[in-house]
């Protein structure tokens, strides 16, 4: 019997979820003081938000020669 190479039907990595980065009452007390409700999942999306504008500022910092991030890099 002759070996086959099987190639197994690759499942795509699920992405890990990220972590929540704000705080859902804040958020949705900012949200009421201005005369607004909130959608259910506005804090996941502000959090998402949060993690993009981190990770463009970090990329920022290194590519300046950096390992420190600064107000400055957002």
């Amino acid at each position: 019997m002759a070996n086959k190479t099987v190639k197994k039907a690759g499942k795509a990595k699920a992405a890990k979820p990220r972590e929540v980065l704000v705080v859902g009452t804040k958020v949705k007390d900012v949200v009421r003081d201005a005369g607004c409700m909130s959608a259910g999942d506005l804090v996941e999306a502000i959090s998402a938000r949060v993690h993009d504008m981190l990770a463009s500022a970090a990329e920022r910092a290194r590519a300046n020669g950096r390992s420190t991030v600064r107000p400055y890099d957002l």
